[in-house]
């Protein structure tokens, strides 16, 4: 199962499956050994799609572009953003190979086009969805001109006011392109539990009538399963195969066993929250005859005298009459004889 039928499947809305994105971003660290590894790291997982970053450095920072403070954080004051980016870079011609890989381990490739060129560079490798970062979610020019490819898109939304998701979402959509899906994300690494507002997701749900989903930046996976329990389409996470490596996002991600804890969960909590309908359950018939109670007389009562208050209990096991009965039971008479703790007869 891919994004794009997700997406274009009318069931999206009303799916009890969750999109489940692994993010390993720029965690190859330039390495394609290291990619590699990293799919395969995601497939073992249970992901439905692996992602990385597209980008031409020159097309993306300028040389005074400083580093995030959490990227000062973990690769330290040496060089500039543009420096990093270039260390970063995932050229265009490895990404047949890493497709191809992603195919043989049956999961979804995926990238994130963050300048002009990707946009061309992954149209041409047929992804099946476009991915826009947070920090591209106000370039709408950049938006249209991804929208006129006619592809899924998937949002983040990270820093933005509901203002600034309208303009986003009406760039898309003047192009004639409504295959959109909007995820909730706090842009901080890691985030604050405090700051989260996965609320937010409904907002943008009645907002914008698009499925919604959440990429999570928060220190494991509590968070992530909570959204997942509020209806999120899809989940996006950063994992890496060692938190302890160089690079700028290794230190807020989950490791492989981390990954593969959170897609198990996730499946359980899709299927956990199972239908809108409240009805016992098969598995409940055969406890509900032992948890519940019926009617039972609490001593013994002559054939034609009347229940009373005083007569008429409720006991163990339910295969009687319902306690509900009580009332409209009081006052008729015994149609035999009864000695104490016996299920009272219809």
């Amino acid at each position: 199962m891919t994004i794009n039928d997700i997406v274009q499947s009318i069931e999206f809305l009303h799916s009890d499956r969750t999109f489940v994105i692994a993010e390993a971003g720029v965690n190859h660290n330039g390495d394609m050994s290291l990619a590699h590894k990293l799919i395969d790291a995601a497939a073992d997982a249970g992901v439905d799609a692996v992602k990385f970053q597209t980008w031409r450095a020159e097309g993306l920072a300028t040389a005074e572009a400083p580093k995030a403070e959490y990227q000062l954080r973990t690769t330290g004051n040496g060089g500039n953003q543009l420096d990093m980016l270039r260390d970063l870079e995932l050229p265009e011609e490895y990404l047949p190979e890493l497709i191809n890989h992603c195919e043989e381990r049956g999961i979804t490739f995926m990238s994130t086009a963050h300048d002009w060129e990707a946009i061309e560079i992954l149209d041409r490798t047929n992804v099946p969805a476009f991915k826009v970062g947070s920090g591209d979610m106000t370039n709408t020019p950049f938006l249209r001109k991804m929208a006129q490819k006619m592809r899924p898109i998937i949002m983040s939304t990270g820093m933005a006011n509901l203002a600034e998701v309208e303009e986003a979402v009406n760039a898309v959509r003047s192009e004639g392109n409504d295959q959109l899906i909007l995820l909730h994300c706090v842009t901080s690494y890691p985030a604050k539990f405090e700051d989260i507002n996965l609320r937010a997701m409904d907002t943008l749900e009645r907002a914008f009538q698009v499925p919604v989903g959440y990429s999570d930046h928060t220190l494991g996976i509590a968070v992530a399963l909570a959204a997942v329990a509020r209806s999120a389409r899809v989940i996006e996470k950063h994992f890496t195969l060692d938190r302890g490596l160089p690079g700028p996002d290794h230190k807020a991600s989950l490791e492989p066993d981390e990954l593969k804890t959170m897609v198990a969960e996730i499946r359980n909590v899709t299927t956990a929250l199972g239908s809108a309908d409240k009805a016992p359950t098969p598995s409940e018939a055969l406890n509900a005859e032992i948890a519940r109670g019926s009617l039972v007389t609490l001593e013994a009562i002559a054939a034609g005298a009347p229940f009373t208050p005083a007569n008429l209990g409720v006991k163990r096991p339910g295969t009687g009459l319902s306690p509900m009965d009580f009332w409209d039971h009081l006052g008729r008479t015994a149609s035999r004889a009864y000695d104490a703790d016996e299920i009272v007869e219809p």
